[in-house]
């Protein structure tokens, strides 16, 4: 996903967007501010069972790269 989708999701959930932070960081903050854990782009991937997470996709790129 782009990082301006992202900057946009981040606002519509309330979610502070600065111009320095990074996409992990950002789709991290927006995990919190929706109530769940913050890991994308973490080690629990591999034992996620949230097929539906909108961040699914990326997250499983870094784990692969």
């Amino acid at each position: 996903m782009k990082m301006q989708d992202i900057r946009n999701i981040a606002k519509e959930r309330g979610s502070k967007v600065g111009s320095r932070i990074n996409k992990t960081e950002l789709i991290r903050s927006i995990q919190r501010a929706e109530g769940n854990a913050d890991c994308f782009g973490t080690e629990h991937v591999n034992i996620c069972g949230q097929t539906n997470c909108l961040w699914r996709e990326d997250c499983l790129a870094i784990q692969k790269a």
